[in-house]
């Protein structure tokens, strides 16, 4: 029984990850917008496809796509806010829990994605880099 009931205690916390890791937080389009303009050193993380990135994306954001985050961590640095988003904020969520287990912060995932941060006009780069 005892065994049992500490084999689920360690479960639980390898699940948990680190205890200092910072929580996510979703900010709306308008808040993204308001922390960009005042934290012009927050990094901008786009984890969609290329082909997405050049159809249309936020101006001055890095492209790691999402299946490519795992192995390319050092392109992401600690020492900076983190704003990440993809088309509507799914696989951006995903992406944000990631790198906040992993111990970077604080990340903010842009809720709506560019499609909500387009809807309200905002500025957005198109065509290759």
């Amino acid at each position: 029984m005892l065994k049992t009931i500490f084999r689920a205690l360690l479960f639980f916390f390898l699940l948990a990850g680190p205890a200092s890791a910072l929580p996510v937080e979703n900010l709306s389009a308008v808040q993204a917008r308001e922390l960009l303009e005042q934290n012009q050193g927050t990094f901008l993380l786009d984890v969609r496809t290329p082909q997405e990135y050049f159809q249309v994306r936020l101006p001055d954001a890095t492209l790691i796509p999402i299946d490519q985050v795992a192995r390319r961590t050092e392109e992401i640095p600690r020492d900076k806010p983190i704003l990440i988003y993809c088309a509507v904020g799914s696989r951006s969520a995903k992406v944000a829990n990631y790198l906040a287990q992993a111990g970077y912060g604080p990340i903010y995932n842009l809720y709506g994605g560019i499609w909500g941060w387009q809807l309200r006009n905002y500025p957005v780069t198109k065509g290759a880099p």
